[in-house]
């Protein structure tokens, strides 16, 4: 039976809690809950917009309603240049993707700054004892 010595565990330990700091200070956690509702978040700007697939989306949508006829598919469109074809529609619908979730990301990014710069500058509530002391400070004044 192998005997693991005593500076391996002190090691094995201190890299356990070398992890633990590093994940408890929040950038890690903060990170994957930004990745999860970022992944989250395309699933609905993808409904909106389209996926680039199949899907059109309401914007796909209201465009075929406006125009009339069906409703529009633009992954076929395209230019041909010297026999080879440019997908220009599926690009299209992958930057119009790209530019709502860059927005929406951008406004709950400000709001939240808006929330926590509001939250740094809010007065801490006084203790009893500080009002206490206010109210005799100002009977001491009076004359």
């Amino acid at each position: 039976m192998p005997v693991i010595s005593t500076d391996k565990i002190k090691e094995k330990k201190r890299l356990v809690r070398e992890f633990r700091e590093f994940v408890d200070r929040g950038s890690v956690v903060e990170l994957g809950v930004a990745f999860v509702m970022g992944a989250t978040f395309k699933t609905v700007i993808d409904s909106f917009a389209g996926n680039g697939g199949d899907n059109p989306g309401i914007l796909g949508g209201l465009i075929g309603a406006i125009f009339g006829g069906q409703t529009p598919n633009f992954n076929d469109k395209g230019i041909t240049l010297n026999g080879s074809f440019l997908p220009l529609g599926s690009l299209l619908t992958a930057a119009t993707n790209f530019l709502l979730v860059s927005l929406a990301m951008f406004v709950v990014i400000r709001l939240y700054n808006r929330f926590r710069s509001g939250e740094a500058n809010a007065k801490p509530t006084p203790t009893t004892n500080e009002i206490l002391t206010e109210i005799r400070d100002e009977l001491r004044r009076r004359p």
